[in-house]
């Protein structure tokens, strides 16, 4: 039985540390996670989902965790809690969205090393948005690797890979919540495998040569240019959904595009002169249909920035003279 420190952050990593968790297998002796942030009006600070997960953990009213609850650590700073760590004598690090890079120091506390879940069939997309990057290049599969944790990130031996294969309908907040539920099983068959150790009969070391990189979104990313075609569009806002969503602006007013299609309806001739970013008008069964460079795009579900978001029937109606007027 190994004993584990996890680190993550987001709702997407939270699943993982409950199925760990609750398998009985190995056992969590601490979680390393964001500090908690402000959050909506009140600007109160709320925990991660990580943390709340461990809180909802040691919360049981009966079983291990109930004696031996999971030490939770908010540092700003790592090193702020490595006297907490090496007092928790965890065997191995078990990673997934911490989003901050390990010192050598740090993982000499882990006599076992450290694992980390990447959402990608590396050495593709290494970086800190690869389930974007597999939308947004219309790749037809992705995956999910277990890499060793070593100081070039996203570099490490490969233990565990799987492919997901791609429909073109997914999103990134889709995607990563396949992921998310496929995490734990994988790490439990990663840990079980470094315990008895067989690992090193299924470790692979990656082609560096082979390795791209996909870097961390700016908002200005999210404008939709009318240039591209509607298969590209399309791809970006599912891309881009939670964030940085993607924008474009009508008579100087931005206008967010949350949903979105490309049209397999017969084109009338007089599109083919429009210039791209125009309303050309509706179809009843799929949504609104704007020009592209190439292809026609369905918005499905649109916002003006100072309202709500809405479905294309009322956005419509709310906004008589859209047909029309051009995205910029």
């Amino acid at each position: 039985m190994l004993k584990i420190l996890y680190a993550g952050s987001p709702d997407a990593a939270a699943k993982p540390l409950k199925e760990i968790a609750q398998s009985g297998k190995h056992r969590i002796v601490g979680v390393l996670t964001n500090p908690p942030s402000a959050q909506k009006r009140g600007k109160e600070l709320v925990p991660t989902p990580v943390a709340q997960a461990a809180c909802e953990i040691n919360s049981q009213d009966s079983g291990f965790y109930s004696t031996n609850p999971i030490q939770i650590l908010t540092p700003n700073k790592l090193i702020e809690v490595y006297d907490t760590i090496k007092a928790l004598n965890p065997d191995i690090l078990v990673c997934f969205a911490y989003g901050k890079i390990f010192s050598q120091a740090f993982m000499e506390m882990f006599p076992k090393g450290g694992i980390n879940l990447h959402p990608s069939l590396l050495p593709l997309y290494r970086g800190c948005a690869p389930v974007p990057a597999a939308i947004l290049n219309c790749d037809k599969e992705t995956g999910i690797t277990i890499q060793r944790i070593v100081k070039e990130m996203d570099a490490g031996n490969i233990l565990l890979q799987t492919k997901i294969p791609l429909t073109g309908k997914e999103t990134s907040q889709s995607l990563l919540q396949t992921v998310s539920d496929a995490g734990g099983k994988l790490f439990l068959k990663v840990l079980d495998s470094i315990e008895d150790g067989s690992v090193s009969q299924h470790e692979i070391p990656q082609d560096s040569a082979k390795a791209t990189y996909f870097g961390m979104m700016k908002k200005e990313d999210g404008i939709i240019d009318w240039q591209d075609s509607a298969v590209r569009i399309d791809a970006k806002i599912r891309a881009f959904v939670p964030w940085p969503g993607t924008f474009t602006t009508v008579g100087g007013t931005p206008l967010l595009i949350h949903e979105s299609a490309v049209y397999g309806g017969e084109e009338q001739p007089e599109w083919t002169t429009a210039k791209p970013g125009t309303v050309l008008g509706v179809d009843k069964k799929e949504g609104i249909l704007i020009k592209t460079k190439k292809g026609i795009l369905v918005a499905k579900n649109l916002q003006w920035q100072t309202k709500k978001a809405v479905n294309w029937k009322d956005f419509i109606n709310g906004s008589r003279t859209f047909i029309g007027s051009v995205c910029e």
